[in-house]
Formats: structure tokens, sequence, C-alpha cells
């Protein structure tokens, strides 16, 4: 196995670095007087010292808590104007020299300081010489360390996990404290320990600010200054100490606390009795017990009509009766997304006037509209088993904890994936997974249910059992819901209804049935695997003008300069290896540049100077006789009575 091997003028310097930060400490442990060092360690001065230096790090770092936390939070998601100063100014105590800190915090909170003398007369506190001046110093040179490891751990966090949270009816203070602080809490631990540490071990910015004073403000580091001017061994005791309680904190936080594994720890999960040994857990199929959804979850069975005014990027309306699913449907940028978040209120992109049932709900925050959303990977909490994600919407709206747990059992029984109640989301499969987002939504009482792609990451077996157990639950579901889908199957038998969305407008809103036989976007018809060229009528006996050049002749008049869509379906595409002769009034030479198998046939792309590039449709057998590889020359036939043109 070759490896590559570092090049020498990198590996010396690295070795002399590695050397150079090194050798003092190995001077710390050569010069302790190791028969001394526990009497070094119990005098009183010592303990004394080390006894301050606890409380002072203990409360810097309860006040580096309280206000870092927040600042880390306004940081990482709030835009406002002079961000990058206020960032600054967070980064600034750790690149200040301590002492210049200790000026600083002299002028500002001193007698003579700008908020000294108010503090003193208004509240009598005096900071300077007093343990809260040594708390304030160690707070001002620490605080940073814990806003910038969180505020990059909160900058990490994608947040869909709180946009779902929200969707479920919690409120921005509970998404905070339920969501948003479990899942960086790596990051928060992490900080927080720097922040402890650095505290600990502060020293100029404290002696200058708050002075040395025996049991008021000197902590270790200031009786290490003064035992080396006594007592050197004192001194390299004391300091191997701080060294050794620093290394620990470095120690720990490696890898269990900034969520990268150790070497040789990695999680295994046990695979229980009835999992797929090579597959992962197998999928169990969707139980249809007896109570209703309405009867689990307590919402009294009520029916949600959804009428919404859609302006900015989107601009539509939607009117639909309880019960009916809407397919929603368009290219990538079409605003299909934006139209959910619209829903939910939650993007500048677009704003919709939404009523649900007889109630404006346009002014609500996201958590008080009951619409619930599942994006596409679901966004279990991964900090939360599948029963306590199920159960939180009921929590957030004040369901007492046993009830929610009852009820969030009951809908994951519904939908097949009750004995997994106690797994997290890491312990299951993608089927599982949405079963379980979607159990949390339903439990949640919405009126309105925004699926985005729900299916997108199952294979083919798995999405077939979940888009089985969907529809089941979609027919009792008492509001509208709609999904996000490029699954052609998924628009057919889980829709009443497709929205064809292109730029932000609704180009059709039909029946999945009239949108089969007459696709009014190029795009839904490439969809639904047809042919779509955009072309423009010439008047001439059905001659159809192409936008992408050519012309294409069909057998139904069209009034002359009407922008219309020709469709062809792949399977009326005749393929011959000489030019055909006979019916066919639309013969076009071309080139096969790919060959794809659909189920039990073949997908044969053709190109041509004289068209846009044709599918054809046609069986193995077919295309063994006409020995099709790619770059093979072909002649392309369709009948004029196979066009079907859609007025657009």
């Amino acid at each position: 196995m070759n490896r590559s091997r570092t090049p020498i003028a990198l590996a010396v310097p690295a070795l002399l670095a590695i050397a150079f930060l090194l050798l003092p400490l190995v001077g710390i442990l050569a010069r302790t007087e190791w028969s001394e060092l526990g009497s070094h360690l119990s005098g009183a001065a010592a303990v004394q010292a080390l006894r301050l230096s606890l409380l002072v790090s203990f409360w810097a770092l309860g006040l580096s808590l309280l206000l870092g936390v927040p600042l880390a939070w306004l940081l990482a998601r709030v835009p406002f104007p002079g961000k990058a100063f206020v960032r600054s100014l967070v980064l600034l105590p750790m690149v200040l020299p301590p002492t210049v800190g200790g000026v600083a915090l002299l002028l500002a909170f001193g007698r003579r300081g700008l908020l000294g003398p108010w503090l003193e007369d208004t509240f009598g506190v005096t900071l300077p010489f007093h343990t809260s001046g040594a708390v304030v110093a160690a707070t001002f040179v620490s605080m940073p360390f814990l806003v910038i490891s969180l505020e990059g751990a909160l900058g990490g966090l994608r947040p869909r996990y709180e946009e779902t949270a929200a969707s479920l009816g919690a409120s921005p203070l509970r998404v905070f404290r339920t969501v948003t602080l479990p899942m960086v809490a790596p990051g928060l631990l992490a900080g927080a320990a720097l922040t402890w540490a650095r505290a600990l071990g502060e020293f100029g910015a404290t002696i200058t600010f708050a002075g040395n004073l025996p049991g008021t403000t000197q902590t270790l580091p200031l009786e290490v200054y003064l035992l080396l001017q006594d007592e050197p061994a004192a001194a390299t005791s004391v300091s191997l100490l701080l060294l050794a309680i620093a290394m620990g904190v470095l120690i720990a936080l490696r890898g269990r606390w900034t969520g990268r594994p150790a070497p040789g720890r990695r999680a295994r999960r046990a695979v229980p009795a009835g999992e797929e040994r090579s597959g992962g857990p197998a999928e169990p199929k969707a139980t249809e017990p007896a109570p209703g959804p309405e009867a689990v979850a307590g919402d009294g069975g009520g029916r949600w009509a959804l009428r919404a005014e859609v302006t900015g990027f989107d601009r539509l309306t939607l009117d639909a009766e309880p019960g009916t699913t809407i397919a929603v449907v368009g290219p990538n940028g079409a605003g299909k997304t934006t139209l959910l978040r619209a829903l939910l209120g939650l993007t500048p992109r677009a704003h919709a006037r939404l009523t649900l049932g007889d109630t404006d709900v346009t002014a609500l925050p996201p958590h008080r509209r009951q619409v619930a959303w599942v994006p596409q990977d679901g966004a279990l909490f991964p900090h939360l088993s599948a029963l306590a994600n199920t159960a939180y919407g009921l929590r957030a709206r004040g369901v007492p904890r046993a009830e929610a747990r009852r009820a969030a059992q009951a809908w994951l029984d519904r939908l097949g994936v009750g004995h997994l109640a106690r797994r997290r989301p890491a312990e299951l499969s993608g089927g599982q997974a949405q079963r379980v987002a979607l159990a949390r939504a339903l439990a949640a009482r919405p009126r309105l249910l925004l699926l985005d792609e729900p299916l997108a990451a199952l294979d083919q077996t798995t999405r077939a059992q979940v888009r089985h157990t969907l529809r089941g639950h979609l027919a009792a579901f008492g509001g509208v819901c709609l999904i996000v889908t490029h699954d052609p199957v998924e628009a057919v038998s889980l829709a009443d209804r497709v929205l064809v969305l292109e730029d932000g407008r609704a180009l059709q809103d039909a029946s999945p049935a009239e949108v089969s036989r007459h696709p009014r976007s190029p795009w839904v018809a490439r969809m639904l695997g047809r042919n779509a060229w955009p072309a423009t009528a010439s008047g001439a006996g059905g001659r159809l003008d192409l936008s992408g050049g050519g012309t294409l002749l069909a057998a139904d008049p069209v009034p002359a300069g009407a922008e219309v869509l020709a469709i062809i379906p792949p399977e009326a595409v005749a393929v011959h290896r000489e030019r055909p002769g006979g019916s066919p009034r639309n013969v076009w030479p071309g080139t096969v540049r790919e060959i794809t198998a659909s189920g039990s046939r073949l997908r044969v792309l053709v190109t041509s100077d004289r068209v846009p590039p044709l599918v054809a449709e046609i069986t193995p057998q077919a295309a063994a006789e006409l020995a099709l590889a790619d770059g093979a020359p072909v002649w392309t036939g369709v009948k004029a009575t196979e066009v079907t043109v859609v007025t657009l």
C-alpha cells in the first residue's frame, strides 16, 4: 500500500513546533518537587486561592451563559445592521492584552469610570478590589469562547428542525429550549468548558482591575505570581495544578463534547430479533385499528376548508374543501416550497392571506396557525425518541404528558411503527422515520397538512408501502393536504387535484386524470413520460411551428397564432433504420443517444437537427431487430392522429 511521504521541508518545522509547545510543559514536570507537591498545594494560601478561583470561575461561567447564549443566538440567526461590528466586539477580548482589558474595565466600572460612580451611588456596588470585580474581569476575557463556540454550533444547525417544531405548535421560547439548545449541546458544553478554564486562569485583567487582595481577589494565577518571588518550588507546584486542570478540560473536549468520536469508540446498535441482518430494520406493514384519527387525537372530528391568496414570488389563489389532497408539481425554482413556507408564515419571499375553516390565521405566528409541516427528510428531532417526537406537538399545545404519550403511541400503532416508540431517529430506517414524521404531524391536530416530497428519499418498495399507508390516512383527514412531489405516481395515486406551478404562477389546477391527458406544462408532460414540444399554430392544416425549430403536423386544426403544447406519447413514436413510407405524416432522421430500461420496455432518446429531442418507447425485441445502439442512425415517425395539442 503506497502512502505519500511527508516532505522533509514540512516535517522538520512541524516537529520543531511540537517541541516548542511541549518543552515548557516538560520544564514544569521536570522542575516540580514531587515530594513537596502535597504540602505546597495544601498550604493555607494555596487552598484559599483555589477556593476563590473556583468561586470566580463558576460565577464567570454563569454570567457568560446568561449573557452569552442569547448573544450567540442573535449573531447566528438574526440579521441586523452592525452585526460585523458586534462580532468584532465579541472577539476583541480574545486578542486584547489582558492588562489593557483591565485598564478598560477600570475606566468603565472603576470609582472614577463611566458607570462606577452610578453603580456605587445607586446600588452601593464597588467592583474594583472586590471579588465581584474579579468575576467581571474573568467574564470579560472568557465569555467570547462561549459565544464563538455556540454561534458556530447554531450556524451549523439547519433551521428546518426549529421550523418544524414551530409548525407543530411550539412557541419560539419553547423551540429554543426543547429543540435548539439540546441539538447544539455539544457546542454549548465545549464553549462552557473553555470559558470556565479561561476564567480559572485569568491573571492580567484581574490584577489590573480588581487588585491582588488575599481572600478577596487573589486567585491561583495571582498566587503563582507572588510565589515566584519567594517560593519558586511552590509556584511550580501550583502551576502544575493549573496545567493539569487545563489539560483535563482539553482532553475531555476531544471528541466527546465536540461531536467527533474518539478513535476506536464508534457507536453501535444491537439488531433486535426480527430485523433484517443485511438491509437494516424490516418494514412492518401499517395496521388499521378501529379508532379513527379524530378519536385518537381528540380534535373532535373537525372539518376545515382552505382559502389562500398568495402574493410575492408566488402569485395564486387556492380554494379547497375539507378532505382535499392537492399535489403541487413543477420544475425546480417554480415556487413549490415557497408556497408551503408562505402558508406556514416562514418566508419573506411570499405572503399568504390564509383562512382555515372560518378562521383567518394570516396575522398569527407559525406556531398558532395549526399548519403542520413534514419536510423532505422528516426533520425528526434526533435527541428525542419516536414516541417523544410524536407527542411533541400535543405537549406544545398544553396536553398533559401522559395523555400526549397515549395519543402518540396510538398514532405510531396506526402507522405500523408503534414497536419502535423508544428508538431514536438514528435507529430508524428511512421508511420508519417517514412514518414517525407523518404520525407526529397528524397527532398535532393540524387544520392544514403540508408534505414536502415526503417519499423522495425512500426506495421503491418502501415508497409503495408508505404511499399506501399515507393514502389511507389522508382519506380520513378533516383538513386540506398539500403534497409537493416530482413523482407522477404519487400525484395520481394520492391527490384529488394537481396544482402545476411555474415561476410562481399556477399553470394548471385540475384533476390528475385531466392533467395526465392534457398537461399544460412541458415539464409536467415530461414528468409523465411524454414528449412535450411548445409550438405556435400556423393555421395551415394543423401545421405547428416548433419553438425549438422544425415543424409538426397534427390532425386537429388550431387557430393561427395560438401558443400550444404538442404532446406525443413515447409509445406512439415509431423507430426505423430506413426512411418509412405509408401513413406517418411526421418523419425525421436522427441519431440514437441513449437507451434506458422502463419496466419491460426500452426508452430510446433520438436527437435530430430537424426537431427537438424525441423519446420513443419500444420492446427489447424490436431494439434487437433494429440493432439499436448509441450513435446508430435511425428514422422516427409519428402519426398526426397521435399528436395531442393543448392550447396554452
